[in-house]
């Protein structure tokens, strides 16, 4: 695409962003200019933290994805990766089984796998940030709420937040008794148990609560070799938190929490690639798609998966990934009278050792082995307080060390090994034909420092103008070894590196009617430069990566029509984004070879909404969407250009639905026999790429899931019991491709298949 045609796009997006702003106003005005409807049961407010204080989800001028406790139950959501279904314009994948999630918020993440590898969006457990990849996923149980905050988060989360952040919120310690828990048991012999209880030490000064859950299965992945199941899940966690209130103006509640995975690695599907018959070739000189499974194409030993079964595969190999993780936090409130200071203090440490079987074949073509031990601590103050009767400000400092040292390796073609070996080599190592267990050990040590601001003043009744700055600072120390055989030293790499940024917000928000809230506003996030970790036999791949930028421009609306029985939340973005962080696998030396560096800059822009209507007592109906258009505007990787490539993991049409119905049950005499609980959740994704290179082979094409639930609650609402159903039609699906073209296969990791079972609730 020529220069002016990419001025001419940036214009039309830009004309879409005011346009809908438009729209959006109109809108209100043709929904209030109806009569509104004469039932029960309004929607209920929904309170957030997005701002990092606690206000109305409708006063919040951010686009937000907020999940209730309920919700959450209602839709048994299990971890961070079942997030999606819900959520217009968000993507989670992982090539492991419970590290390192790849998360995409419109179109703006990372796909790099590695322990050093810092994604576009950040996760938060209680206001802590959860810098470690290897942590993100262990604490999803016993939450209050989650809250997916779309758009860079320049100024008061800033760090690594170009893509938008997930806030996690469990339940908290109370003085009240209570006891909240789930059974589940399902398809693959999958245990599922979940509990959480709590309540006063000491009256009005002293409450706790623990919670906890453990969850197993046999696997879903059939192993020909061996005759057993893989792909099987075991892991559990646990969470003991303390509040001290010792005058009504502190509170401090203290948190211990950890847990343990020790389920396989994942299996993937080996897609053979390499032609054993010039009828299968296509034109790029691999096999012709359609043809992966006829026995005509191979891998580079041979091998060849050929029953089209996405369920079963052969492996030699038993992978476990095991993961050890605990941390701990403080929060204080502490209410000065004329202002309110807030301390979060945090500490995550996480083990990994994993194993996994990379060939998905039973030979050994190239097996994994990834080890990280990785401890961060941070400290968050910031005070809040109103500045006048018009305005309101707050400001704060952040600070985080975090600690890194991995001893990662690849073995590779050890079937090949006989063929070299020698009186002088008696191991069969060989280099030159790249037969050798190649290792890339390193530590990486950071601190990173913030210092944030943000005022809000009331200029009319109505009006309401904010303004955010957040400078920030990391500083990295990096130290690298590339090996072979794990004693000879290919070469070493020591290098440190500075990295600073100014990031911030201004917007204004406007509400016309007490029921309508509309909002512009431009956003700039900021992604700390850095050093590569992956492998790599060439030091120049190690050189430090600059920062990436992205310059964000939000319209939107958020609305309450027909006396709180319909919510309409709805904006359009434009995204400038630069030097994006971009990581590849390329084929260098006959081998693949991890890369990472710098796009020169990308554009995105597209509109999401989120519809949910109360029409009748006990029914609610949610709908959401997104439209995104995204395209590298000038990048060039490894001698070939990607201008005008779409972003991966950036499908252009996401789509939700939910549908929940309680319908009471009277039995003779009208006695109350409890409700029946129906719910049903479906999403799509269209059309979307893997890499950067948009090649068809390494996409997934649009595909609708479905998820159910049927059940029954007591009439003191107590206990509840029913059955679920997850990827109702049996929907074959790809998460993710892992490009080997170079060992002639593609490893993909596969969606899950149906999944049914039942559960037994409570919640005393």
């Amino acid at each position: 695409m020529t220069r002016t045609g990419m001025k001419g796009m940036g214009r039309r997006g830009v004309g879409l962003l005011l346009l809908s702003g438009v729209a959006l106003c109109a809108l209100h005005g043709i929904a209030t200019a109806q009569q509104a409807p004469t039932v029960d049961g309004p929607l209920q407010e929904i309170l957030v933290t997005a701002q990092k204080r606690s206000e109305n989800l409708q006063d919040v001028p951010v686009a937000i994805t907020a999940l209730t406790a309920e919700t959450l139950e209602k839709m048994d959501v299990r971890d961070v990766q079942d997030l999606p279904s819900l959520t217009p314009g968000l993507q989670i994948k992982t090539s492991d089984a419970s590290a390192n999630p790849k998360i995409f918020i419109r179109g703006v993440g990372l796909n790099d796998f590695n322990a050093n590898a810092a994604g576009a969006v950040g996760i938060y457990m209680d206001g802590v940030f959860v810098a470690s990849p290897l942590a993100q996923l262990g604490q999803f149980f016993d939450l209050e709420r989650v809250e997916v905050l779309k758009g860079p988060q320049g100024t008061l989360y800033g760090r690594n937040t170009t893509g938008g952040a997930i806030n996690i919120t469990a339940r908290q310690p109370t003085f009240e008794t209570t006891s909240d828990g789930s059974l589940e048991y399902g398809r693959y012999n999958a245990v599922k148990a979940e509990a959480g209880a709590g309540g006063a030490i000491v009256p009005d000064k002293l409450a706790m609560r623990i919670a906890g859950v453990y969850e197993r299965d046999d696997g879903d992945t059939f192993n020909r070799v061996t005759n057993s199941t893989v792909n099987a899940v075991n892991r559990w966690g646990g969470r003991a938190s303390l509040l001290f209130t010792p005058n009504e103006d502190l509170s401090v509640t203290v948190q211990l929490h950890g847990g343990q995975n020790r389920g396989d690695s994942r299996y993937t599907q080996a897609r053979a690639l390499i032609p054993q018959d010039p009828s299968v070739a296509g034109a790029n000189g691999l096999c012709a798609a359609g043809q992966y499974a006829s026995g005509l194409c191979t891998d580079a030993l041979g091998y060849a998966d050929t029953d089209n079964n996405p369920y079963a595969g052969d492996y030699n190999l038993k992978g476990k990934d095991k993961v050890d993780t605990w941390g701990a936090s403080v929060n204080v409130r502490w209410d000065l009278g004329k202002a309110t200071l807030y301390s979060i203090t945090g500490f995550d440490s996480a083990e990994r050792d994993d194993v996994e079987d990379t060939d998905a074949s039973p030979n050994s073509l190239i097996q994994s082995a990834y080890k990280a031990t990785q401890h961060d601590i941070s400290q968050e103050l910031r005070v809040e307080a109103p500045l006048t009767d018009k305005l309101r400000g707050v400001a704060g400092a952040y600070f985080l060390h975090d600690y890194l040292n991995t001893s990662s390796q690849y073995d590779i073609l050890r079937d090949l090994r006989p063929l070299f070996v020698t009186d002088d080599n008696p191991t069969g190592f060989s280099l030159e034909n790249n037969v050798a267990t190649v290792g890339y050990p390193y530590t990486q040590t950071g601190n990173s420092y913030a210092v944030f601001g943000q005022v809000d003043y009331q200029l009319t009744d109505r009006v309401t103008l904010t303004g955010g700055l957040r400078y920030s600072q990391d500083d990295k120390d990096f130290r690298y070894r590339s090996t072979v055989e794990d004693v000879v030293e290919v070469f070493s790499y020591a290098n440190s590196k500075s990295f600073d940024s100014v990031s911030g917000r201004a917007s204004i928000q406007v509400r016309p009617a007490d029921d309508v809230m509309v909002y512009a506003s431009y956003n700039r996030g900021y992604k700390s430069g850095g050093f590569f970790g992956g492998y790599t036999r060439d030091p120049a791949d190690l050189k430090p990566y600059a920062d990436e930028t992205l310059d964000a421009y939000e319209v939107g609306a958020k609305t309450e029509l027909w006396d709180k029985h319909l919510r309409l939340n709805a904006a359009s973005f434009y995204y400038d984004y630069s030097n994006l962080q971009v990581f590849q696998i390329v084929t260098r030396d006959g081998i693949p070879t991890q890369t990472f560096n710098n796009a020169a800059n990308a554009r995105l822009y597209g509109v999401d909404a989120d519809i949910t209507l109360a029409p009748m007592k006990g029914l609610e109906i949610s709908l959401g969407g997104e439209y995104l258009n995204s395209e590298y505007l000038n990048y060039v990787s490894e001698g070939e250009s990607l201008s005008g490539n779409r972003l991966p993991s950036a499908p252009r049409w996401t789509l939700t639905g939910l549908v929940s119905y309680d319908q009471p049950l009277d039995g003779i005499g009208g006695k109350d026999m409890g409700t029946l609980n129906a719910s049903l959740n479906v999403s799509y994704r269209s059309l979307v790429y893997f890499d950067s290179h948009n090649l068809a082979r390494l996409s997934q094409g649009g595909y609708w899931l479905t998820d159910a639930r049927l059940g029954w609650t007591a009439p003191n609402g107590t206990i509840s019991l029913g059955l679920w159903v997850r990827n109702l039609f049996d929907r074959t699906y790809i998460m993710d491709i892992n490009n080997l073209d170079s060992f002639g296969l593609d490893a993909l990791s596969m969606g899950s298949p149906r999944r049914f079972g039942g559960y037994l609730n409570w919640h005393f």
